[in-house]
């Protein structure tokens, strides 16, 4: 794909829009850099595009800058039918997420993770397997850096681990991974897509390009993973928890103590359960589904069994954050769906204080009742979504409305004492308060860490 000396317009400022700018520019293409936010609520980095090459244009966008482009690179966080890009696409000019523009570049293997949950451990877990069988590989996407910050110095033997949300996907054209994970699918982003059914489809994409030399991963045990899986040509690799129910094909399942691979008939063990250092069977299950994928990739099982014995898992998901007087303090501020918040809810059997609320995009709050039920001892509610928190769970758990973080964290540890569990699962995005979820989830440590500090004074 030939930039040098095309004009390409980068649409929103965040790390996608920055990493593609800077790719662009090192490739000889001419520049325009767009968001709507003002210069003062951008990154440093952004603004200094401009001293780099790029024509920065801030507070609003120009029509006429989208149509008369040879190319628009469009950043995750920015809606796929916003009016400027529904024009340049009815001019035809060429539209592409920077997922898409990062692929059309990799000069190595794919290796693409996808689903509601369990994304970001599923592609840290992946690269550490490779990584810890001498591989070159880079991990990134939706997480750590972007795809077009990955590029440098990579070859045909780099393999790019890759999470990969609906945002990136619907703007994606020729991706083509060699793996795709599929890990499970449940009501998240309604307040971006405009049905389940669309942010499916988004999802399912990482299957578009893929041939019977291919491999699908995914979860058997999700009826709306399997039926999209089931549409890919890619040969089919099931993760299940009920193996009896796939028989003799291929298939990942759990089994004596083993999390194990059946392929072509033949069965090997990829890892022992008892030397996952995750909490949450979800989360056991994302393991399952990154060994077979690494081991897809090539890796030696004894090579996987070692990374998940030295696996901590990923900042913000079920992250322990620190105890203090026997109280457990736990950031899952990766949960923005009530899916998620249900599942890290269930990964405890000690009496759990949740924090849910912030901006709400979604779902339903009820459904975090039976969890709840069985072992929540109460419920701090933050955000604009507070109320509509407190209506749903009420019935179930004393809710008490909190005006900050701060106040969610004091009044948490002394609802969850003694011995109990303080944990951040908002179950909402957190555009309300912080500037993305790895924010609010940096801010819910600082705050445990001064009232430890407070509580050691006193």
């Amino acid at each position: 794909m030939e930039l040098a000396g095309k004009q390409v317009v980068v649409v929103g400022l965040a790390r996608s829009g920055i990493a593609a700018a800077e790719f662009l520019l090192r490739r000889g293409a001419r520049v325009v850099a767009t968001d709507r936010r003002p210069a003062a609520e951008l990154a440093q980095e952004a603004v200094t595009l401009s001293e780099r090459g790029a024509r920065l244009e801030l507070g609003g966008h120009d029509p006429r800058t989208f149509t008369g482009a040879d190319l628009v690179v469009v950043s995750p966080g920015v809606p796929w039918d916003l009016p400027e890009l529904r024009a340049a696409r009815a001019a035809g000019v060429a539209v592409m997420a920077e997922l898409e523009l990062g692929y059309r570049h990799i000069p190595g293997t794919v290796a693409a993770v996808t689903g509601t949950k369990g994304k970001s451990t599923t592609t840290a877990a992946i690269g550490a397997m490779l990584a810890a069988a001498g591989r070159d590989v880079r991990v990134g996407g939706n997480i750590g850096q972007a795809v077009t910050g990955l590029l440098e110095g990579a070859t045909d033997h780099t393999v790019f681990v890759l999470e990969v949300s609906s945002f990136q996907l619907e703007g994606t054209d020729t991706f083509h991974p060699k793996v795709a994970v599929f890990l499970n699918l449940s009501a998240d982003h309604l307040d971006r897509h405009a049905s389940f059914e669309e942010y499916s489809a988004a999802k399912a994409r990482i299957f578009h390009n893929q041939t019977s030399t291919d491999w699908a991963v995914f979860n058997a045990d999700d009826a709306g993973v399997a039926a999209r899986a089931s549409r890919t040509r890619a040969r089919l690799v099931p993760f299940t928890t009920a193996p009896a129910s796939l028989g003799e094909s291929d298939s990942a399942f759990f089994n004596a103590g083993h999390a194990c691979l059946r392929l072509n008939g033949h069965v090997e063990n990829l890892f022992p359960i008892s030397s996952v250092r995750l909490p949450g069977s979800h989360l056991l299950l994302d393991l399952l589904a990154a060994a077979t994928a690494a081991r897809l990739l090539g890796a030696p099982t004894e090579d996987i069994a070692r990374a998940v014995g030295k696996f901590h898992g990923v900042e913000h998901v079920l992250e322990r954050v620190a105890e203090i007087a026997g109280v457990a303090f736990f950031n899952d501020s990766k949960a923005t769906n009530v899916d998620a918040a249900r599942k890290s809810l269930e990964a405890f059997d000690r009496p759990v204080v949740a924090i849910i609320g912030g901006r709400y995009k979604g779902g339903d709050f009820a459904d975090l009742r039976e969890p709840l039920a069985r072992h929540g001892r109460s419920v701090m509610a933050i955000g604009e979504a507070r109320q509509r928190v407190a209506e749903a769970l009420a019935a179930v758990v004393p809710v008490v409305l909190c005006d900050t973080l701060r106040e969610a964290v004091e009044r948490g540890f002394d609802a969850a004492a003694p011995q109990g569990v303080v944990l951040l699962a908002p179950a909402c995005s957190s555009f309300d308060m912080f500037q993305d979820y790895a924010d609010r989830g940096r801010a819910f440590k600082r705050e445990v860490r001064a009232l430890a500090e407070r509580k050691g004074k006193g």
